[in-house]
């Protein structure tokens, strides 16, 4: 009984630590865009960016601010995408567990509360966090292994855009190749 008992206290320790967590909660106030750009925008008709990607339909920008911040805080880095001419995405990378809190506090600010109580959130490898609004979405990853987060601030009408290219072709009958 002694290794049956070791054995399952492995697998739930493994359970534990290996397995994502996540927080999902709506937005007390909807963005309906980023740091004060709107979703739809035509990125490359600003000034304050620069184009540092494009295919046919998605394009990416960089802003021309340097260093990269998500309101006050410095990140690694901060991408404007569009897709068919239209902004429908940021995306933010930073690094250390500092950052992290902050960028935890800084959000939870701006987009409401988090339902952090024991047994909703738990320390595990993988965190996820994420904020629904009518117009926008927030989903924070973050590699506690890695000590890297990223963010993706995106339109609810636009992003899914993305995916349009990746669908199964009906006439494959659902076969992608």
């Amino acid at each position: 009984m002694v290794i049956t008992a070791s054995v399952l206290a492995v697998l739930w320790l493994s359970a534990l630590l290996f397995s994502p967590t996540a927080s999902a909660v709506s937005m007390v106030n909807d963005p309906k865009g980023f740091q004060g750009i709107p979703w739809g925008t035509a990125l490359a008709d600003s000034p304050d960016v620069t184009l540092v990607e494009a295919t046919d339909r998605i394009k990416q920008f960089d802003l021309k601010q340097t260093p990269p911040r998500l309101g006050d805080i410095t990140v690694e880095t901060l991408r404007l995408v569009s897709i068919d001419g239209k902004f429908a995405r940021a995306i933010v990378r930073y690094q250390g567990i500092k950052t992290h809190q902050l960028v935890l506090k800084h959000l939870q600010s701006q987009f409401g509360p988090l339902d952090l109580t024991p047994g909703q959130i738990a320390s595990g490898l993988l965190q996820q966090f994420t904020w629904f609004g009518p117009e926008s979405e927030v989903n924070l990853t973050y590699d506690v292994k890695r000590d890297r987060g990223i963010i993706f601030f995106a339109s609810r009408v636009l992003a899914p855009k993305f995916e349009e290219g990746m669908a199964p072709d009906s006439d494959l009958a659902g076969a992608t190749y």
